[in-house]
Order: structure tokens, then sequence, then C-alpha cells
């Protein structure tokens, strides 16, 4: 058991927190934020993620979870202490390490005895180093540190079981006493067999910029070919499987749709490029990655249009916010993007998601909110799909026939096909898939 203090109760922090606490360490988890920790300590979660309540309030009964606003509370006991705060894209496309350095401030004029402090944040190659510094210049006499990196690698709306069971766990360390305590706290993983890749701090920090940019050039890659598909006749499903069998390619970030949003991709592939240009080097490919996902919600809502007609005025009922299905995330969501571009042909827009709608009312109060996909399919001219709920997996099409005013649903994530909704009287078009294209879009 070892006790760990873990600074920061964001998505990274407090699932990292409940899962370490679940393997049967005793971790406190601090935040500067007096209701945050308060609404915690309830067991009140303040981002959906799926079964994460079960699992604080399982820890918080046993004694192994604990929340405080007190960094110096949370240092106390502890021999590890990762720094999870955010790392927010700035202006410029760097990450912008305030939160991180603050935190590492502090850390110096509490530190007292010996202790690993780990970055847990995605943080630029450099940045455990620079951290060293920081600390180092306030630290007490008689206290002794060693830094590490241990990136995160969960993906919203599956992160529990992303954390239980990785495809491996990164550690990057200078010495063996830090790897030792690492090690200790993952060790219910080497039951799992899980592998544990041992590196360099630099290293470290750069595997996870390099993983997430990697699955989002190839995110934007299938969705140039589900364009080129819609040229040539082609099915972007048959390609999908042809490419995802080959073993050297593997079948997972293989779907066209709206292409990536949310936390990490959109911040990191940023992040990288702005690495690589301070080095001077410049990532050609994934800029083009980048490049390629900004353009997709101008092509979806081209797609209503060669649907419907011009959009002016029209009504349009948008099922999803989220960036995807299980969280309640909308940074870097799609639905930003195409919300902006219909509002500038002065479209009334409907909306409904199972768990987004309170984000997004914070950045568009001003949308019509709605109770259900039928409600928000009320009177409306076009109906776009823009994130596969499972609740929008099944709709009733006979219905939504009668309460439509038009006929125009538009599938961004290919869930549907055209058969059944011609047979009700629908256009219809989706992304890749030249045969499932009403005529004329």
């Amino acid at each position: 058991m070892i006790r760990i203090c873990m600074v920061g109760t964001g998505y990274v922090g407090l699932v990292s927190g409940a899962c370490m606490a679940d393997f049967g360490n005793t971790v406190t988890c601090v935040d500067i934020n007096r209701e945050r920790i308060e609404k915690l300590e309830r067991g009140e979660i303040p981002f959906y993620e799926p079964g994460l309540d079960r699992l604080v309030l399982k820890n918080v009964k046993e004694g192994r979870l604990l929340f405080s606003t007190s960094l110096e509370e949370g240092m106390r006991d502890a021999e590890v202490v990762f720094i999870a705060v955010q790392t927010p894209m700035s202006e410029s496309g760097e990450a912008d390490l305030q939160y991180v350095m603050k935190v590492g401030e502090q850390i110096g004029d509490l530190l007292e005895g010996y202790k690993v402090v780990v970055t847990k944040s995605t943080v630029p190659v450099g940045t455990s180093r620079a951290l060293r510094k920081v600390i180092a210049a306030r630290v007490r006499p008689g206290a002794t540190f060693d830094m590490a990196s241990n990136p995160e690698f969960l993906r919203e709306g599956s992160s529990i079981e992303d954390f239980m069971r990785p495809d491996r766990v990164v550690i990057g360390v200078d010495t063996q006493r830090a790897e030792e305590l690492l090690r200790a706290i993952y060790r219910p993983l080497y039951l799992l067999d899980t592998p544990v890749v041992k590196t360099g701090i630099e290293t470290s920090e750069l595997i996870k910029y390099a993983a997430n940019s990697f699955l989002a050039v190839k995110i934007s890659f299938i969705n140039e070919v589900a364009r080129l598909a819609e040229r040539v006749g082609a099915d972007i499903f048959d390609i999908s499987k042809g490419l995802g069998l080959d073993k050297r390619i593997g079948s997972k970030f293989l779907h066209p749709g709206l292409g990536f949003g949310g936390s990490c991709l959109p911040k990191d592939t940023n992040a990288l490029v702005h690495i690589a240009s301070e080095a001077g080097d410049d990532m050609t490919i994934v800029r083009a990655a980048i490049a390629v996902n900004a353009g997709i919600p101008a092509r979806a809502v081209a797609k209503a249009e060669a649907l419907a007609g011009d959009l002016t005025g029209r009504t349009i009922a948008l099922l999803g916010l989220a960036f995807k299905p299980n969280t309640d995330d909308i940074r870097s969501a799609a639905s930003l993007e195409m919300v902006k571009l219909l509002q500038a042909r002065g479209c009334r827009l409907q909306a409904h998601d199972p768990a987004a709608m309170d984000n997004f009312k914070m950045v568009h109060p001003e949308l019509n909110y709605c109770q259900s996909a039928y409600e928000t399919c009320q009177g409306a001219d076009v109906c776009i799909l823009v994130t596969e709920w499972n609740e929008y997996r099944q709709l009733d099409f006979e219905r939504l026939a009668s309460i439509m005013t038009g006929n125009v649903f538009l599938d961004c994530r290919n869930v549907y096909d055209l058969p059944t909704l011609e047979k009700h009287g629908f256009k219809y078009d989706c992304f890749g898939r030249a045969n499932h294209r009403s005529a004329g879009a």
C-alpha cells in the first residue's frame, strides 16, 4: 500500500485517484475548489463518467479515498505526489503550464522528507525538468525528492476500464527508488500481465503526445478516405473492415464521421506541433490531420444543404452535442462549429443530448433545448445525428416522419442506412458510403 496525494480532481485526477484507491492504496485528492471537494465528499461527481460515482463511493466508505482543499494535508504522509491539474491549450497552440508550475511552487514550500513528484497531466517534453528546478529552488533543508512522468491514456466514457485494464503503463524515471514506488502503485496490474514501459522522463512525456497524435492522424485519414469513397462510388464500411483486419493497422479509430474532439486529441496535436516548432522541426502529417479535422463540420453542413436546399431560416434538430457518447464533454466538439455555421445561415436550432446539455447551455444559452429526440425533431426541416448515443440508435422513423416538417436526415455517425430511411420517406446521407446517398445529394 502506497500513500498518494493526487493534486487536481478534474477528469484525470479523480479517475486516477479513485482507481489507485481501488488498487488498495490510500489516496488524498486535493483541489482548491472548496465547492467541488464538498460535493465529492457527498458522493457527487462533477462530470459524467459511467461507473465513477460507484467507484468513488466504494473507496470513500472503505477509507482509502479522501478529499481535501489543503495541499499540506494531502502531502503530509504521502510518499508520491501526482500533479493532475489542467494544461489547457493557449492561443498559440502550446500547453499552458501555469497551473502545473504553481503547484510545483507549493510542493516546494511544503515538502518534507522524501517524496516522488509525478506529472500525470499531459505536459510538453522538458516540463518535469523545469518543474524540478521550481521545486528545488523552494525546498527546505533535509527534504529530498525525485521527479517522474506517468502519462494517462484514458478515454472518456470508458476511463475506469482503461485504467484497470490498460494496454500499458508508462513510467518515466531517473532513479530506482522512484521506479520502485511507481511500480508498487500499479502492482495489481501485474496479475493481468500489463506491460510496463520504463523509460526516461523526456521519452515518457513524448510518448503521450505521439500516441494521441497518431490516433488523430488515423481518424483524419479515414475521413479523407471516406470523402474519396463517396466520389468514386465505394463503401467506407468495407474499406475500414479491409484495413482493420490488417494486424499492422488494426480496426480501432477507423470510423468516419465528425472527426476528433474532446480534451485530449485537439490539444495534444496542437501542442506536439508547437513542441516540434520549438525544436526546429515541422510535424507535417500532424498538421495535415488537424487541418482535415477542422474542415469536417463544414462538410456536414454542406451535406445537409445538398439534401434540403437553402438552409436559411430552416429549423434544424441536433441529436447529440457531446464530442462522443458516454460523456458530457463538449470541448472541441464538432457540434460547436456546426452550430456556428448553422446560425450564420439563420437557422433555428433545437437540440438534445442525454448528458451534455448543461455544458452546452453555458456556451449557447439561446438554443432550444429539448427533453427527448422526438421533442427535438418536432417541426424540424432537417434532423442531424451528431453524437451516436445508444438512445439514438433505434429511432422510430414512422414517428419522426409524422412530427417533422421536412424529410431530411443527415447521419454523421453512419448509424443507419438508406433503405430504412427511404422506406419512411426521408432523404438520407452519411459519411463515406456512395450507395447510401439520396438522389441529388
